[in-house]
C-alpha cells in the first residue's frame, strides 16, 4: 500500500462573535499533521465533541497511516490517528488511536466542558496523568444490610426421616412464628412429642433476630448438649426418638443482626457496635451472649 504524504504550511485566523482573533498554523511534511492555536477560546466555546464522533475519525486516520495533532499555547491537546496511546488513556477513550495531551492544555477545555454536558466528552475528568485511583483513608461508612425483615426467611423445623422410614410423603414442617416455641410432651407445649420430658427444649427468637435452642432435657445432633445454640440452616436436633432440622432461607440466615458477616471476613470478625441497639455485635460462632 502506498503511504500517504502530506505537505502543508498554512497560516490561518479565526474571529469570533466578540471580535477576538485566534491565529493558527497547520504544518505537515509526510504523515504527521500539526495544527497549532495561539488561544483555546474557540475550542472551549464550541464545546467538546462526544467520543463516539471522534473514534471513527481517529480510526480512519489510522488506516490511512496519518496522525493529526492539535496543540495550544501550553502544548499538545490531543492526537488522532496513527499514534501510540498509553494503556491508561485507552481505558478512558476506548480507542488506541486517540492520545491525550498534557494536563496544562486540557484543563481550560475541561472547565468549559463541564458547563456544556453533551454526550460523552472527549477529555477525561481533571485528574493527574497517568490516571491513578484516588485513595481516601479514615472514611466511616454506615453498615448496610443484606437481610430481609425481622423473622424473615420462613424459619421452621422439619421432621427428619431416613431412607428406611421415608414413605415418599413430604416431611412434616412446623413454623416458628413466635418469640418462644416450646417442645416437649406436656399439654402446654407448642410442639408436643411423645417420649420427651414435659418441657424438653425451647427455641427463642431473640433481639438479634437469631433463633436459639435452649435445652431443658437431653439433646444431641449438631447443637450443644449443655447450653444454648444459635441455629443455622441444616442444624439437626435429636431429642429421644425425634430428629428435627432447622431451616431458614439463605437471605435471612445471616449470622449477625440484620446483615450477615459470619464467614465473610476471614476467620476472625471484630466486635462492632450496633447503633440501633447500642450492643456490641460479635461473631455468631462465639455462641449466645
Amino acid at each position: 500500500m502506498t503511504e500517504n504524504r502530506l505537505d502543508i504550511d498554512l497560516d490561518f485566523s479565526y474571529t469570533d462573535e466578540s471580535g477576538a482573533v485566534t491565529n493558527g498554523r497547520a504544518t505537515a511534511a509526510g504523515t504527521e499533521v500539526t495544527v497549532s492555536l495561539d488561544r483555546l477560546a474557540p475550542l472551549a466555546g464550541a464545546g467538546l465533541p462526544p467520543l463516539e464522533e471522534i473514534r471513527p475519525l481517529a480510526d480512519l486516520l489510522a488506516r490511512k497511516g496519518v496522525s493529526v495533532t492539535v496543540a495550544g499555547p501550553d502544548g499538545n491537546i490531543v492526537s488522532l490517528g496513527k499514534v501510540d496511546a498509553p494503556a491508561s488513556q485507552r481505558l478512558v477513550t476506548r480507542s488506541p488511536h486517540i492520545k491525550l495531551g498534557n494536563l496544562g492544555s486540557l484543563l481550560p477545555l475541561l472547565r468549559q466542558g463541564r458547563r456544556r454536558p453533551r454526550g460523552v466528552p472527549l477529555l477525561p475528568p481533571s485528574t493527574p496523568l497517568p490516571l491513578v485511583p484516588t485513595v481516601q483513608r479514615k472514611i466511616i461508612r454506615r453498615i448496610t444490610t443484606t437481610h430481609y425483615a425481622r423473622g424473615g426467611g420462613r424459619p421452621r423445623l422439619i421432621f427428619v426421616q431416613d431412607a428406611a422410614t421415608w414413605t415418599g410423603q413430604i416431611p412434616r414442617e412446623v413454623a416458628l412464628p413466635e418469640d418462644v416455641t416450646t417442645i416437649g410432651s406436656g399439654p402446654g407445649s407448642d410442639i408436643q412429642l411423645e417420649g420427651l420430658e414435659a418441657l424438653h427444649a425451647e427455641i427463642r427468637h431473640d433481639g438479634q433476630d437469631e433463633y436459639v435452642l435452649v435445652p431443658h432435657g437431653p439433646v444431641s445432633g449438631s447443637v450443644s448438649r449443655t447450653g444454648p445454640s444459635v441455629l443455622r440452616t441444616g442444624a439437626r436436633i435429636q431429642m429421644g426418638q425425634w430428629c428435627l432440622a432447622f431451616f431458614r432461607e439463605e437471605f435471612a440466615d445471616h449470622g449477625r443482626p440484620y446483615g450477615g458477616r459470619s464467614g465473610g471476613e476471614l476467620a476472625y470478625e471484630r466486635p462492632q457496635l450496633d447503633p440501633r441497639t447500642g450492643t456490641m455485635e460479635r461473631d455468631s460462632s462465639e455462641g449466645v451472649r
